[in-house]
């Protein structure tokens, strides 16, 4: 039998409540909306059937077609770092599961405003995403669109806050352009799989400024503006 089956949903709240409680006791996650958060979304419901019970390790986990779902401590400093509030339009690019951008719907949500508009490359992977976000109940305040997320999404900027959940060589000139001012974005820059720095932008009066946020390691932002494939191989 599949070990998920034996979990119900009061389980899987107890192993949020203990993930967050060490969390918070380390400093890694602060603020109220976000904890939050946390505890209102299930990670579970945003992981392939078979690794559900694997939900509240903190650890990145594999949600197929080569991607994966960021390590709980990883998504909630970047939801930290964007410094979130209701009523603000966010950008988010690589919807991977859907389970990033649930989180941020549940921070920014309001009766009038707010909205997380996400873009994912692979296509089966957006559709897993949206089936995802509907069954939680965040379609109202979600989108997801698949296309090249490097470019950002010029019809529906500016936008308050940009997440970045892949490592790009550089920031995407677009993404800077569609970036509100005041605005905040996060994003990961580096190499391919080593030598990434999470790094925090702000757009304040036209200025941009830049703050170091430490290493990390994810995934590649493939795209015009990302790496390229080339004959088979990822390069910038």
């Amino acid at each position: 039998m599949d070990g998920c089956l034996n979990l119900n949903k009061t389980e899987f709240e107890k192993q949020r409540l203990i993930v967050l409680d060490r969390l918070t006791r380390i400093r890694v996650v602060k603020s109220k909306n976000i904890k939050k958060a946390f505890l209102n979304v299930p990670r579970e419901e945003f992981l392939p059937e078979k690794l559900r019970i694997r939900a509240y390790e903190d650890t990145p986990l594999p949600i197929g077609w080569g991607q994966t779902i960021s390590a709980i401590h990883m998504v909630l400093i970047m939801l930290e770092e964007l410094k979130l509030s209701k009523g603000l339009t966010v950008l988010e690019i690589g919807t991977g599961s859907g389970y990033h951008a649930a989180l941020c719907a549940e921070v920014i949500k309001s009766d009038s405003k707010g909205c997380v508009y996400t873009i994912e490359r692979i296509k089966k992977l957006a559709v897993f995403a949206l089936r995802n976000i509907v069954k939680t109940g965040y379609r109202k305040w979600v989108r997801v669109f698949h296309r090249d997320g490097s470019k950002g999404l010029p019809e529906k900027a500016p936008f308050d806050r940009i997440l970045v959940t892949a490592a790009s060589p550089s920031i995407p000139k677009p993404l800077i352009e569609q970036l509100n001012d005041p605005g905040v974005m996060v994003i990961p820059v580096g190499g391919l799989h080593l030598w990434q720095e999470l790094i925090v932008v702000e757009k304040i009066n036209g200025e941009i400024k830049q703050v170091n946020r430490g290493g990390v390691a994810f995934v590649p932002l493939i795209g015009e503006y990302g790496f390229k494939y080339n004959n088979g191989i990822i390069d910038n």
